[in-house]
């Protein structure tokens, strides 16, 4: 019962990136938790996707984002018993839509980062200090850059798990908005999509795996993409 919280609170993006890692080895061994994660999280995805939504106004945003942070302080019991209520009920009374594939767990983790205290674990500018802070952290070297001059400034980065491993993550200023950049080995093709009202881009190069996730507009988010994607200076 203990893991199905934790994987129910996973899902919601309530979990750090160090619980987040510990429940993802427990989900690789365990047959049982795999497949429940798997059935929440695209029940979860095929709710969200079937909701019509709509944009809050600038002004809006502006209000949210400079009101205080109230966490939120459910039990964990409480979370799971009411969400497996909702996604019971929601199913009964909609046709869910075929082909609906679960949330990103790039999207799930850039959620979490925004929490207070998760965004970074080194805070620079510097690529030069970033850069190496990954050494020893990771099997391979992530490519740091900055495009301050682009209007893009690197704020630092950190550690985080996706896709099964961990990950560099880094962190990107674009006026009030954060991005996060994610980069681990791998080739899985390009793409763009919106998932839970964030941009997402995916793309490979030189054996990396990149993922640019943000609530920036897309036009600015594939800006970015494409200063990562070309040549480094």
């Amino acid at each position: 019962m203990e893991k199905q919280l934790l994987i129910q609170a996973e899902l919601d993006g309530e979990l750090d990136a160090a619980g987040a890692a510990a429940l993802a080895a427990h989900v690789r061994d365990c047959a049982a938790c795999a497949a429940l994660r798997a059935d929440l999280s695209a029940l979860s995805a095929r709710m969200r996707e079937g909701v019509t939504r709509f944009s809050a106004p600038a002004s809006r945003r502006g209000a949210v984002r400079a009101e205080p942070v109230v966490p939120r302080y459910w039990g964990y019991g409480a979370a799971f018993g009411a969400g497996m209520a909702l996604a019971a009920g929601l199913a009964a009374v909609f046709v869910l839509p075929a082909g609906v594939g679960a949330m990103p767990d790039v999207v799930s983790a850039h959620i979490r980062a925004l929490q207070p205290g998760h965004l970074l674990d080194i805070a620079s500018t510097d690529r030069h200090t970033v850069k190496p802070w990954f050494d020893g952290r990771l099997d391979y070297a992530p490519p740091v850059r900055d495009f301050a001059a682009a209007g893009f400034r690197l704020l630092g980065g950190r550690l985080d798990y996706v896709a099964g491993r961990p990950v560099a993550a880094l962190v990107y200023g674009r006026d009030k908005h954060l991005i996060d950049v994610f980069v681990w080995p791998g080739a899985q093709g390009a793409s763009e999509t919106v998932v839970q009202g964030y941009n997402v881009i995916a793309w490979s190069q030189g054996g990396m795996n990149y993922r640019a996730v943000s609530d920036l507009n897309g036009r600015e988010l594939a800006s970015l993409a494409a200063l990562l994607r070309a040549p480094d200076r």
